[in-house]
């Protein structure tokens, strides 16, 4: 059922932090625009943990509406409480999301047997209708479901055939590939890790849920057909071309305080936020905790546009064209970081 590019939504905000809805309506417009397989409605992207479940359900409801007909849908509903999921899991299957990703629960740290049986297992009983993709991404949940025990869902729930594979362990991938079998569709879940996955035999990946699709959902469409046509050569040329932007999901910095220096990690969508807004597209603040980059932190995602635009400038072009925006200059503007930015650390 899923192949190509799919993209986890930012979820806009306005100044008081509050969803920018318009917002939302003008970014699904410009990825169904340009082509895009799918949008996620609040996912991790969409930062799900610090919406309002009455907020979570209205950004699914809209986006499902807009999607209709017109792309796929996929509604991020996973959270660590399973009756908060099967909750959100109802309303999205409700208004007709296509299928609901499930992120491993955090922090209460359950078992690879617990997520099976007591997580993705009653969702996928209750919804049959509904694709239900597992997300592993043990970096950020501090636990991981194991290929076995989602080998084991897999050949009982025919509507759990696809993962969102974050781990970043190729080998586990490739695991996952042998015992899950050639039906089985794994996903990208990191930007930087797709043409690898896509190009590997063992994996044989069928398209990503991606990031940077926010503000590259054409090149990164076509990057994936690309893939699943086998012209590697053209691929590579234009994955180097957004490799800049691909390395700065997240960005990492050595900040110094009074006390020393400290590493600063701008977790994602920090990072696609600010360019977000840099490049004048809908976007707004992240919600806290999150909050802002440093300058060091802006800098290096800021070049990093810079130097995918140099590389192609056909990238961003979509951008300057769908929200009527002058890319260079934008990206000139120093002064438009500094709403984006902490004075100091």
């Amino acid at each position: 059922m899923f192949k190509g590019c799919y993209t986890a939504l930012v979820t806009p905000m306005r100044s008081d932090g509050s969803v920018d809805y318009d917002g939302l309506e003008r970014l699904i417009e410009f990825q169904i625009a340009n082509n895009i397989q799918g949008v996620l409605a609040v996912g991790t992207t969409g930062e799900s943990p610090t919406l309002l479940w009455e907020e979570h359900n209205e950004v699914i409801e809209r986006t499902v509406k807009l999607a209709e007909n017109r792309c796929l849908s996929i509604a991020g509903t996973g959270s660590n409480s399973t009756k908060e999921t099967l909750a959100g899991s109802e309303h999205a299957a409700h208004v007709g999301a296509d299928a609901v990703l499930l992120v491993d629960p955090y922090y209460n740290g359950p078992s690879s047997l617990e997520i099976r049986r007591e997580y993705v297992e009653p969702v996928a009983k209750e919804f049959p209708q509904v694709q239900v993709i597992p997300y592993i991404i043990p970096g950020r949940t501090g636990t991981m479901m194991h290929v076995e025990d989602l080998a084991i869902l897999a050949a009982n729930y025919p509507n759990v055939s696809s993962v969102k594979e974050a781990t970043g362990d190729l080998e586990n991938m490739a695991k996952t590939r042998r015992i899950c079998g050639d039906k089985f569709t794994i996903l990208s879940g990191d930007d930087d890790k797709t043409v690898a996955m896509m190009k590997s035999s063992d994996i044989r990946a069928a398209g990503v849920i991606s990031v940077m699709s926010n503000i590259l959902p054409g090149p990164i469409q076509r990057l994936t057909e690309l893939l699943n046509q086998g012209n590697a050569e053209e691929a590579d040329r234009l994955a180097a071309a957004m490799a800049p932007l691909f390395a700065c999901v997240g960005v990492t910095t050595q900040e110094e305080t009074p006390y020393g220096s400290v590493e600063c990690k701008a977790r994602n969508p920090l990072a696609v936020k600010s360019l977000m807004n840099v490049l004048g597209m809908p976007s707004g603040p992240t919600r806290r905790p999150l909050g802002k980059m440093t300058r060091q932190g802006i800098d290096v995602a800021l070049n990093a546009a810079r130097q995918a635009h140099a590389n192609d400038p056909a990238l961003l072009a979509p951008i300057g064209t769908f929200f009527g925006v002058d890319i260079e200059a934008r990206l000139a503007d120093e002064s438009l970081l500094d709403a984006l930015v902490y004075e100091a650390y």
